[in-house]
């Protein structure tokens, strides 16, 4: 069974945004151009391998689900300054955008039901309306 993720994208104020963030990140960890993102997070997740039987994480930016990045893997480590666990999901670096769906805000990751998640946009769905007014639209049910 598939599962997801969901996971406040902290800062962020749009996709294109999002890009140049996680770039300059994979910049300053000197990552090779072809290695997955990293997304670091305190709590390694107990249900992995549904996780990776095809799942993804969805990106909440500014109270909205956006976009998608699929998963590719996990990593617990420990970090030796701050005495204490750590996990790093490995995403694919494209993001994939979806239809505007409003969520709350909460704290970490959650996991993410599939009937839950929003659809992926085609090209010309959504992506001419700006954000905002396609959140709102969402919001309302009209989209």
């Amino acid at each position: 069974m598939v599962l997801h993720l969901i996971k406040l994208a902290v800062g962020v104020d749009d996709l294109a945004h999002m890009k140049k963030v996680q770039a300059a990140r994979r910049k300053q960890r000197r990552q090779s151009p072809r290695s997955p993102h990293w997304v670091y997070t305190r709590n390694f997740p107990r249900r992995a391998e549904e996780l990776l039987d095809g799942g993804s994480l969805y990106w909440v930016v500014r109270g909205v689900i956006r976009c998608r990045q699929e998963l590719v893997g996990f990593e617990q480590d420990f970090d030796r300054e701050e005495a204490r666990k750590y996990c790093r999901i490995k995403v694919r670096r494209t993001l994939i955008t979806t239809a505007p769906q409003a969520c709350r805000a909460f704290q970490g990751w959650r996991y993410f039901e599939p009937d839950d998640a929003p659809p992926d946009l085609s090209r010309g769905d959504t992506r001419d309306v700006p954000p905002e007014m396609a959140a709102e639209l969402k919001r309302l049910g009209l989209l």
